[in-house]
């Protein structure tokens, strides 16, 4: 099969061996996958993955050992618990010890003709969600996750840094319930996707701004985590989605001082993403920047690397 390789140095199209499923998992065969800003820090060096990339897709099962899930169009669950211990017997299998996470860690991902995973990570795809709005099921989960994590009322004032991909599908979560959401960002033309839905939107170095009950960084630059601190009020919370190669080398200070609680964000539940999908809750296909075929997948890297670009997608077959 044609996969994208990444050896710790380079990204390159390679033809690979198509992988034998263990036990208990399915051949996918993926039509779509997409790149986003954790395939771009892989390639800086972040979890030191070696191997084939890529956590969003959208494909149709070849093989499995439940013969129900055949032919069906899926998506899965990324990480991969050892489906033993506290934490995947709470239902909690991405804070699994030994877990295993699809084209991040320990495990070849979706950036090649055919990935496997375990059946129990699969969810079929509704016939009224097409496959390139499908792509956009694990982001869009994590986007709902910070929901399940903290509570935000409408009445909240709540500021996202950051206004690429995954703060795009953020705010428009929030825009759900009805709070009370500004934008901080570095791009006038992403900006405007947010001022258009009557979001309030500043540039980086122009913010007015008073102090936030809940911001959320998600710009991918420790300079957010800096910002997110100016930002926040006094017993406020900072929802931290970036996941930063670098190191950040501001103390914990004015967290003591101010009182400020932080919260880890990472995946989410893939069911309640679709659902928004399938009922046309969220949009996202207005999201995508561009299309190129695996075959061109590092100029796909290099678009989703320049900063005016949003979700960049390959099709795969």
């Amino acid at each position: 099969m044609k996969a994208l390789f990444f050896d710790g140095q380079n990204l390159s199209l390679i033809s690979a061996p198509k992988p034998t499923p263990e036990t208990g998992e399915a051949l996918i065969r993926v039509r779509y996958a997409g790149i986003c800003t954790t395939d771009l820090e892989i390639l800086n060096g972040y979890m030191s993955f070696r191997g084939i990339p890529g956590h969003e897709f959208v494909g149709v099962v070849e093989e499995s050992p439940d013969p129900e899930w055949r032919s069906k169009r899926v998506v899965g669950e990324i990480n991969i618990g050892c489906g033993t211990c506290p934490a995947c017997l709470a239902g909690l299998e991405r804070h699994c010890p030994n877990r295993r996470v699809l084209g991040i860690l320990n495990k070849d991902g979706a950036f090649a003709e055919y990935l496997t995973l375990p059946v129990r990570n699969l969810l079929e795809v509704p016939a009224s969600i097409s496959d390139k709005e499908a792509v956009f099921t694990e982001p869009l989960a994590a986007a709902l996750e910070i929901l399940e994590q903290i509570k935000i009322e409408p009445a909240f004032s709540v500021a996202i840094i950051g206004d690429g991909k995954l703060a795009q599908l953020i705010g428009r979560v929030l825009l759900n319930i009805g709070v009370k959401l500004s934008v901080v960002g570095k791009h006038p033309e992403k900006l405007k996707r947010f001022a258009h839905q009557g979001v309030a939107t500043f540039l980086a170095d122009e913010i007015s701004l008073p102090k936030q009950d809940v911001v959320i960084e998600s710009s991918g630059s420790p300079t957010g985590w800096e910002l997110a601190l100016s930002l926040v009020r006094p017993r406020g919370t900072i929802v931290l989605k970036s996941t930063y190669h670098k190191k950040l080398t501001t103390g914990p200070a004015k967290l003591v001082i101010d009182e400020i609680t932080v919260v880890g964000s990472r995946c989410g539940r893939f069911d309640p993403a679709i659902r928004l999908l399938e009922n046309r809750k969220i949009r996202v296909d207005d999201l995508i920047s561009a299309e190129f075929p695996l075959e061109k997948g590092l100029e796909a890297f290099r678009e989703a690397q320049r900063p005016d670009t949003l979700k960049v997608i390959l099709k795969v077959s």
